[in-house]
């Protein structure tokens, strides 16, 4: 039986004025996700966040608000080399200040950060994600954001139609 080992991480949801999350293409696996990434020892929670955020994209997280932790099943990974991971992962809610920061078409983080973990780094609407290009672990976020959207949507459409009559 292997040895599955637990890797804890923490990473941000970044949204724009426009609503957009913040998005990373990574050059490890070539997939789409949030910035974000391993906790190291001594660390608290929020210092792994918000250095990772900086290393990726260059960003000084002002503010921030844990999210959610996931944890347990849907957090299990084995990686290409057939070693199992069970990650627990911290999420955020990050504000940044991005004046200056974006290229002319508006979406992209001009960045280039120092390790190369990033391929690109642009803002994207939860409806322009295709949950494919998701990374394997991050799938589970990606699923509870477009779940809790359409809850909203579905909620807010219902409290309209009784306003109407």
């Amino acid at each position: 039986m292997k040895k599955c080992k637990i890797i804890v991480t923490a990473g941000a949801i970044i949204r724009d004025q426009r609503g957009r999350i913040l998005m990373q293409k990574r050059s490890d696996h070539g997939n789409w996700g949030l910035p974000g990434g391993g906790m190291e020892p001594g660390e608290a929670i929020e210092e792994t966040m918000t250095r990772e955020i900086y290393e990726e994209t260059g960003l000084f997280v002002e503010q921030h608000e844990l999210y959610s932790i996931y944890s347990g099943e849907r957090m299990q990974y084995t990686y290409a080399d057939g070693n199992e991971v069970a990650i627990v992962m911290f999420l955020f809610n990050a504000k940044v200040n991005l004046n200056g920061k974006l290229a002319e078409d508006g979406k992209t983080l001009m960045h280039q950060d120092n390790s190369h973990e990033s391929l690109s780094l642009e803002f994207q609407s939860l409806e322009q994600i295709d949950i494919k290009d998701i990374s394997t672990v991050q799938r589970p976020v990606f699923e509870d954001l477009l779940l809790r959207k359409i809850k909203f949507a579905a909620k807010k459409g219902s409290e309209s139609a009784g306003h109407d009559s």
